[in-house]
């Protein structure tokens, strides 16, 4: 098995799967194994959650390097392409493409417009996202472990399936959002307005709040949590 192909395996792909799809398993795989889910009294799991990151990482790094590096090598173009010297042709850079490559991780974010942005599966995990605008944006499956929504309007939002682990929500704005399957485990919801926002089906609760400060927040009917 070559170097490449066991990276493949690392993140339970077949060899020669897409950007995307490492990309996706990566985010499934952290969200799998994160510390922040195990219990911090089990020593052995968290030892083992550390190992798995740090080869999960690894993998993911190795791969979009790989694929960077062939779809800049200029015999890869397909032939219906001219080629040009390597002097005459501009040198891409692997941050211009936002759809695959968000901001970086310490990025200052606060205050942007995002409403109405499509961005279902972007990692923006630990970005600086206070007082933003995201009224009704797409953010399912999207990966935002230790981001700061302090003061964020994300009226009308999808969250479906977003994972917000240790987020910082509060007094954000969550009026009418769909929350469904996302996992709010340890976040920061004080002072948060989620009047109408969408957390049950029937009688079901389908949020995970597990850890969640929810001092002052106004739930979905409307009561203030004590």
């Amino acid at each position: 098995m070559s170097e490449l192909e066991r990276y493949y395996r690392v993140l339970e792909l077949e060899p020669g799967a897409t950007l995307e799809e490492v990309n996706q398993a990566y985010k499934d795989l952290v969200f799998v194994w994160h510390p922040d889910r195990i219990p911090k009294e089990n020593l052995r799991l968290q030892q083992k959650a550390q190992d798995k990151l740090k080869a999960i990482n690894e993998a993911r790094d190795k791969l979009r390097s790989s694929k960077a590096k062939h779809q800049t090598t200029p015999y890869s173009q397909p032939y219906s392409q001219p080629y040009s010297p390597p002097h005459q042709q501009k040198k891409s850079s692997p941050t211009t493409d936002s759809s695959h490559h968000p901001p970086k991780q310490n990025s200052d974010l606060s205050g942007k417009d995002y409403s109405r942005a499509n961005l279902s599966n972007k990692d923006l995990s630990g970005r600086n996202l206070s007082y933003a605008n995201l009224s009704g944006a797409d953010l399912s499956d999207t990966f935002m472990h230790k981001v700061n929504l302090r003061g964020a309007d994300l009226s009308e939002a999808n969250l479906f399936r977003a994972n917000l682990l240790l987020a910082d929500l509060r007094e954000a704005n969550l009026r009418a959002a769909n929350l469904i399957g996302a996992d709010l485990s340890g976040a920061d919801l004080r002072g948060a307005d989620l009047t109408g926002a969408r957390i049950r089906s029937g009688e079901r609760l389908l949020v995970k709040l597990i850890g969640a400060n929810l001092a002052g927040a106004i739930m979905p009917d409307g009561a203030i949590h004590q």
